[in-house]
């Protein structure tokens, strides 16, 4: 693939790349339960043991790095095994690490009386709330729903805002904060929400639950989205499984283009580099972290690249 650089490889399913100030980028390896600091010649160094399933992660307004824990899945040779909750499921959380001293710290594991089941994405708008999505859990014969929820700032309180989807994957947020977008894995399906304020969304009519926002865009075929970041023009970037691209959608929900990776399990992407215009992808099917040159600069994160 032209303009294609690996950073590293013989990563455990990477997922939830970071790019840090000093041009590293950190990342979970879900199958490898740990946090790793991946530097720009390569060295990999990890930064904490995470039991169950670190997934998603976000530098937050206290320095420590916030992460999705979905609790484990099960692993066959070729990866995933039909994402199925294992025998040595833990329960899904969220929690943050001091990346200094490794240190984990699990702050919430449910919402109210309702456990969360996989955590999978999240992000912290700008007064230091997170929103985050929860995937959700497989079984063989049977599905937990998924849904998206709001910690608000300091960690005062969680709240379940969407529920169900099926399942939300990647969360991110447009640039005035006006909206939030979600990924719908098994759908190909984006789905924007109007935000009034903190974790409230504007109310729509429904036919059915999770029509609490608008369908933003979908893809045919047999393609599915996993997480996603923004650009600074508003367009929303999702890495695409089974197609092993990132998909680049405008505001109005057009597809912009496809740039494909050549790993069909293409999980996530993140920027940074001089004008926020390099993106590192992470190919989980590979075990790599790559970057490429990007033609637009990425939405700087609030809490990191401000």
């Amino acid at each position: 693939m032209p303009n294609i650089r690996v950073i590293t490889e013989g990563l455990e399913f990477p997922e939830g790349p970071v790019a840090m100030p000093d041009g590293s980028v950190i990342l979970v390896e879900i199958r490898g339960k740990k946090l790793t600091r991946v530097h720009p010649d390569g060295r990999k160094e990890v930064v904490a043991q995470v039991p169950g399933g670190p997934n998603g992660a976000a530098l937050g307004p206290d320095g420590k790095m916030w992460i999705c824990n979905n609790g484990g899945f099960t692993w066959g040779q070729r990866g995933l095994s039909g994402a199925l909750q294992p025998a040595d499921y833990i329960g899904g959380s969220i929690q943050k690490i001091d990346i200094q001293s490794g240190k984990v710290e699990t702050v919430f594991d449910k919402c109210g009386s309702n456990p969360l089941k996989g955590p999978n994405d999240l992000v912290f708008d700008k007064s230091g709330g997170l929103w985050f999505t929860d995937l959700g859990k497989r079984y063989e014969r049977q599905t937990d729903n998924g849904g998206v929820y709001y910690m608000s700032p300091g960690g005062k309180e969680l709240r379940e805002v969407v529920f169900p989807l099926n399942p939300a994957n990647g969360i991110g947020l447009s640039p005035d904060e006006k909206k939030v977008y979600v990924a719908e894995t098994p759908t190909a399906r984006i789905w924007s929400y109007d935000i009034v304020s903190g974790g409230e969304i504007k109310p729509v009519e429904t036919l059915y639950r999770n029509e609490k926002g608008v369908c933003l865009a979908g893809l045919g075929g047999y393609q599915m989205f996993d997480s996603l970041a923004l650009e600074a023009s508003g367009n929303i970037c999702v890495a695409t499984l089974i197609k092993g691209a990132i998909s680049v959608i405008a505001p109005d929900g057009k597809l912009v283009e496809q740039v494909e990776t050549g790993d069909r399990a293409t999980t996530n992407i993140c920027f940074g580099g001089p004008e926020l215009k390099t993106a590192y992808i992470t190919l989980s099917g590979k075990g790599q972290l790559i970057a490429m040159d990007w033609p637009r600069s990425g939405l700087p994160l609030n809490f990191l690249n401000k």
